[in-house]
This record gives C-alpha cells, sequence and structure tokens, in this order.
C-alpha cells in the first residue's frame, strides 16, 4: 500500500498507523502523529487503520525557547 508519511511516499505492507511506526523506525509514546490532518493519540494508533495513499504526520517535541 503507498502512503505519504512527513511528504515522503512509501510501499509499505502495514495496516495500522503503530506497524507503520515500528516499520519506518519511529519509536516511543513521544511522537504526534496525524492521518490526513486528524491527532491520532499514542494509545489509538494500533487501532488506526491505514488507507491507500493516506498522509501521515509524525512529529516530535523540540525543546528550545
Amino acid at each position: 500500500m503507498r502512503v505519504v508519511v512527513n511528504g515522503q511516499e512509501h510501499d509499505l505492507a502495514t495496516a495500522t498507523l503503530s506497524q507503520l511506526l515500528a516499520v519506518l523506525d519511529y519509536e516511543g509514546d513521544w511522537l504526534a502523529t496525524a492521518v490526513n490532518g486528524d491527532l491520532v493519540h499514542a494509545e489509538d494508533r494500533s487501532e488506526c487503520r491505514l488507507k491507500e495513499l493516506d498522509r501521515i504526520e509524525v512529529l516530535s517535541p523540540m525543546q528550545g525557547g
């Protein structure tokens, strides 16, 4: 299935957001994730089913001021 992660297209055999994060080596519950512009909380990632050409954003918090 083709999906777009942070603006880059990937062809992956993943069904859920949590599987996608594992395949792409994103780790940690501190990540912020969104699918097609909708925030997906860490506890909901294993239930978040992906579809062809979904747009996924994975963000990590930044420190500083």
